[in-house]
């Protein structure tokens, strides 16, 4: 049982698009990620996925709207919903989601991770 510090972690990061592992609870992966530009559409067929901004802002893109986030707020996209990060500016951003997930879904793109580094 050691305690993680998120500022820590995301430090150690200087690439986006690339979770990193940073806990494990009842099969679901906490992930921290920076974002910056356009991330590729897709969805997951039986996955929900949470994201929590820890610094910056982003907008999830769904096809018929937006949602625009800020440091300290959350978003749960449920499963089979299709979606698209965007950020202008880099973003910090906590990740909930199934271990195991990739996090395009089903389309396969340069920024897909088949594995995700523990840091």
């Amino acid at each position: 049982m050691n305690k993680v510090n998120l500022a820590e972690k995301l430090a150690l990061i200087s690439d986006h698009w690339n979770p990193r592992v940073v806990g494990e609870l009842n099969g679901q992966h906490v992930k921290i990620v920076k974002f910056k530009g356009e991330f590729v559409w897709h969805d997951h067929a039986d996955e929900d996925e949470m994201f929590l901004v820890v610094k910056g802002r982003f907008r999830m893109e769904f096809r018929d709207h937006a949602v625009d986030l800020k440091a300290g707020e959350f978003l749960i996209v449920p499963r089979g919903v299709e979606h698209r990060p965007v950020a202008a500016e880099e973003v910090e951003v906590l990740l909930f989601e199934p271990a195991g997930i990739l996090h395009t879904g089903t389309v396969d793109s340069a920024l897909t991770r088949r594995e995700y580094e523990w840091i």
